[in-house]
C-alpha cells in the first residue's frame, strides 16, 4: 500500500488516468467473462473438459455487446503508443529504442508463460501423458494469447501508422473500414481469401482513432484530433448502436460478439463491421463518461486501484485460463468438481463459488508471476536510450491492454546518434525480433489443440518466439549499441 500511494502521489498532473481506468475495467471484463460462461463436463473417458455456455445461452447474445471489450484495448493502445511515441521524438530519441521499451512490457510476462507451460507439459510427456492431451491443455491455457498476435502487430506498426495519421487523419481508419468491408464481403461471396486481411484491418483502424483521440487531448505538432465534445459522442454512440442493430438484424451479422460453435460468420476472428460498428458506440460511451471518470480518479483510493490492476494486467490476462485449469484439476482430483450442464439452476447457483475459487488461485498465479511484469514497468531503458516520458505510461492488452504504473518523472541526457548504418542494422533487428515473436504466436493459435505435442506447443512455434524473445532482450541490454 505504501508504494502504491507513493506512485499515486508522483502521478503526473497531466496523465490521462481515464486511460489506465479502461485498460483496468477492460482486463476485469474478458476474465470475469471467460470464467463465467465456461461449462465443464467430462469427455468419453471421463476427463475433464469444457467450453463456453454461449451455444447454449441464445437469449445471452445481446450481453455480448457489453462484454466484447477488445475494442476497448486496441482504443486504448492507440492512445497510450501515440502518447509515448510522441515524447519520444520530442527528446530526439529514434522509434527503435520505443519498440524496445514497448517490447520489454510485453514479452516478458508472456515468455513466463510459455516457459512454464513447455516445462509442464515436458514433465507431462516424460510422465507418460498422451501428448494430444497435454498439447489439448496448453492449448486452453494459450488461448489468451491469439491477442497479443495483432496487438503485437499494431505496436510494431505504430511509427509508420503515426506518421500515415499525422499526414492524413481520420482518412486512414476510413479506408481500414473499407478494407474490412470488401474482407466480409469476401467471407459472404467468396473469396473468403478475401477476408485474411480483416485479422489486421480491423484492429488497426481502431489502433488508428486511438491515435485521433490522443491528439484531441495533447494537440501536438500536425495533431489530427477526433471530435470528442457531447454531440459528437451521442452521434458516435447512436451512430454505432443503430449501424450494429441494421447489421444483425437485417443484415448477415450474428447478434452475439464473441464466439459461438456454429456460427456461420464470426464477428472477431476476423474483425466484422458488425464489430467497428459496436466499437464506434463505445467509442461514443467512453468520451461521455471521461469528465466525471477522471474527476473520480483525482480521489486516491480509486486512483491506487487503478494502479495496482495496471500493474500486472498482463499478468492477470495470461494466466486467468491457467488458474481455471489448476483448479479443475485440485477439484477433479478431490472428487469435488461439478459438472452442472449449462443454464441449469445448478450452473447457475455454481457460478459465485466458481468464480470466488478461481480469483483465489489466480491471485497465487499473480503473487508468483506479478512480479515479472512489475520489474519489466520499472526497468531502466537500455544504455543510449532516453527514459519513457512521466506523462506517457503503459500500454496493454490488452488486450490486452498491458500496462503497469506511471514511472516517476525522470530525466537522461540522449545519447549521441548511432552512426546510419549501425541505426539501420539494429532497426531491422527489432523489426526481426517482432516478426519472430508474432510468428511463433501465430503457429501456436493456428495449429489445433489436438495435435500431438510433447511440449503442448509447436515446436517451430516455440523456437521461434523464443528467437524473438531473446534477441529484443540482448537489444535491450544496449547489445545493439556496441554493434
Amino acid at each position: 500500500m505504501r508504494r502504491l500511494r507513493q506512485l499515486a502521489d508522483r502521478t503526473p498532473a497531466g496523465r490521462e488516468r481515464y486511460v489506465d481506468l479502461l485498460r483496468a475495467v477492460a482486463i476485469t471484463m474478458v476474465v470475469a467473462g471467460h470464467w463465467g460462461v465456461s461449462v465443464v463436463d467430462r469427455d468419453a473417458a471421463g476427463r475433464p473438459t469444457g467450453h463456453s455456455a454461449l451455444a447454449d445461452l441464445p437469449w445471452a447474445y445481446w450481453l455480448t455487446w457489453p462484454a466484447q471489450v477488445l475494442p476497448v484495448f486496441f482504443l486504448v493502445g492507440g492512445f497510450a503508443n501515440a502518447a509515448s511515441l510522441t515524447a519520444r521524438r520530442a527528446r530526439g530519441a529514434d522509434a527503435t529504442g520505443w519498440l524496445l521499451d514497448r517490447s520489454a512490457r510485453l514479452v516478458p510476462p508472456t515468455t513466463a508463460l510459455l516457459t512454464v507451460l513447455a516445462l509442464g507439459a515436458a514433465g507431462a510427456s516424460l510422465w507418460g501423458v498422451d501428448p494430444t492431451r497435454v498439447r489439448q491443455v496448453v492449448w486452453f491455457a494459450t488461448i489468451p494469447l491469439w491477442f497479443l498476435v495483432p496487438y503485437f502487430a499494431v505496436v510494431a506498426l505504430t511509427p509508420p501508422m503515426l506518421a500515415l495519421h499525422r499526414r492524413f487523419g481520420l482518412a486512414v481508419p476510413v479506408t481500414l473500414v473499407a478494407l474490412v468491408a470488401l474482407g466480409d464481403l469476401g467471407r459472404l461471396t467468396g473469396p473468403a481469401l478475401l477476408a485474411a486481411g480483416n485479422h489486421l484491418a480491423g484492429w488497426l483502424a481502431v489502433h488508428q482513432v486511438g491515435f485521433a483521440w490522443y491528439d484531441a487531448r495533447a494537440r501536438p505538432a500536425g495533431a489530427r484530433p477526433l471530435p470528442t465534445g457531447r454531440r459528437a459522442a451521442v452521434a458516435l454512440l447512436a451512430g454505432g448502436l443503430g449501424a450494429l442493430m441494421l447489421l444483425t438484424t437485417l443484415g448477415p451479422y450474428p447478434v452475439a460478439m464473441l464466439h459461438v460453435p456454429g456460427e456461420r460468420l464470426e464477428n472477431t476472428a476476423p474483425p466484422s463491421l458488425a464489430l467497428l460498428a459496436l466499437a464506434t458506440a463505445q467509442l461514443g460511451l467512453i468520451l461521455l463518461l471521461r469528465d466525471p471518470a477522471e474527476r473520480w480518479l483525482r480521489r486516491p483510493r480509486p486512483w491506487q486501484a487503478v494502479i495496482a490492476v495496471n500493474s500486472v494486467v498482463l499478468t492477470v490476462f495470461l494466466w486467468h485460463l491457467t488458474a481455471a485449469l489448476l483448479l479443475v484439476g485440485l477439484l477433479d482430483a478431490v472428487g469435488l468438481l461439478p459438472t452442472p450442464a449449462a443454464g441449469t439452476a445448478a450452473w447457475y447457483l455454481w457460478r459465485v463459488p466458481w468464480l470466488l475459487l478461481l480469483a483465489v488461485v489466480l491471485a497465487g498465479l499473480v503473487a508468483v508471476f506479478g512480479p515479472v511484469e512489475a520489474r519489466a514497468g520499472r526497468r531502466r531503458p537500455a544504455a543510449g536510450r532516453p527514459t519513457t516520458g512521466p506523462a506517457t505510461g503503459p500500454v496493454g492488452p490488452a488486450p490486452p491492454g498491458t500496462g503497469s504504473p506511471p514511472p516517476a518523472p525522470r530525466v537522461a541526457e540522449p545519447s549521441p546518434p548511432a552512426p546510419p548504418v549501425a541505426g539501420r542494422a539494429r532497426s531491422a533487428l527489432v523489426v526481426a525480433g517482432y516478426v519472430a515473436v508474432i510468428a511463433g504466436l501465430l503457429v501456436n493459435t493456428l495449429t489445433p489443440q489436438r495435435a500431438p505435442a510433447p511440449l503442448g506447443l509447436p515446436v517451430a512455434a516455440l523456437v521461434a518466439y523464443l528467437a524473438g524473445a531473446g534477441l529484443l532482450r540482448l537489444l535491450r541490454s544496449g547489445w545493439g549499441h556496441r554493434g
